[in-house]
């Protein structure tokens, strides 16, 4: 895992994408810094991460599309599954490095809160709230970094694999409204979740390349939501608005941007995490036996 680790970091600030991530980063990071405590005055520094979390609907899909996609395209994993380690051990090296190409921008904007010290006259600067929410923001890209290196493993094409990235993040970044939004009727609700479900089953086809599991899925899940519609849809009604909004990462992470310390939802980061990782072994393991 170590030289799976040091070969991809090495990669990643070999080439153009390692330096344009960080670069990308530091500049978004750096504008919302000076327009807040500089520009406004205003001491609150975490608000910068606040603001500049639609940043990843970008830099994440740059940093994961070619992750695993480009492996299957130069038929390079081949090689992969041939080497004395696991596919879990694959999976964590390369998620390491770019965790690693991420930390860069992370720790060089703790830096700044320093610097807005310096002209902050008021000296009402919260160092504490600052590195609460910086860690908040590592762990809000840490989960979406596994999103989009998952998606990464079901495509070889880099550019299909930023697509799919990018729509994924896009609807975990606009959940949190979509359940203030959406009508929490029943009707709506189960038209909705009958909409997941059938992306569920088609997600667990590509990992799985079983048609038998994804119509599994899809039936198991879908025949509860038709029954409770016909024969009780009262339960329904309010459901979709609430699932929305604990499922949202990004809902969690604004709560540490107010200041909050919340270890449920650093822990759900981590839980998103670990979940796409696993969901990332599968499917290359599912290629590796295809």
């Amino acid at each position: 895992m170590t030289a799976i680790f040091k070969k991809e970091l090495r990669s990643y600030f070999r080439g153009m994408i390692g330096c344009l991530f960080v670069a990308l980063f530091l500049v978004v990071i750096g504008l919302y810094v000076y327009a807040i405590c500089f520009a406004n005055s205003s001491p609150h520094y975490e608000y910068a991460y606040y603001n500049c979390s639609f940043i990843f609907l970008i830099a994440v899909p740059v940093l994961t599309m070619r992750s695993i996609a480009e492996e299957r395209r130069q038929k390079t994993d081949q090689l992969l599954y041939s080497l004395p380690v696991s596919m879990t051990q694959v999976v964590l090296g390369k998620y390491f490095a770019m965790l690693c190409v991420f930390a860069v921008p992370v720790l060089v904007s703790c830096v700044y809160p320093f610097l807005v010290h310096l002209y902050d006259p008021s000296g009402y600067l919260s160092f504490s709230a600052v590195f609460v929410a910086a860690g908040a923001f590592f762990l809000l890209g840490s989960a979406l970094i596994a999103i989009g290196m998952f998606m990464s493993s079901l495509t070889e094409n880099q550019i299909v694999s930023a697509v799919i990235s990018f729509i994924a993040i896009l609807f975990v970044y606009l959940m949190g409204q979509l359940s203030q939004m959406l009508s929490g009727t029943s009707g709506v609700t189960a038209i909705v979740f009958a909409f997941l479900i059938l992306l569920l089953s088609l997600l667990v086809f590509f990992v799985t390349k079983s048609k038998t599991a994804g119509w599994l899925v899809f039936f198991v899940l879908e025949v509860p939501i038709i029954v409770i519609s016909f024969l009780k849809p009262t339960l329904l009604e309010g459901l979709l608005p609430k699932v929305f909004g604990v499922l949202s990462v990004y809902e969690r992470f604004y709560s540490f941007a107010d200041g909050l310390v919340d270890l449920k939802s650093a822990l759900y980061f981590v839980t998103v995490a670990v979940l796409f990782l696993v969901f990332t072994v599968q499917s290359m393991e599912k290629r590796r036996w295809s």
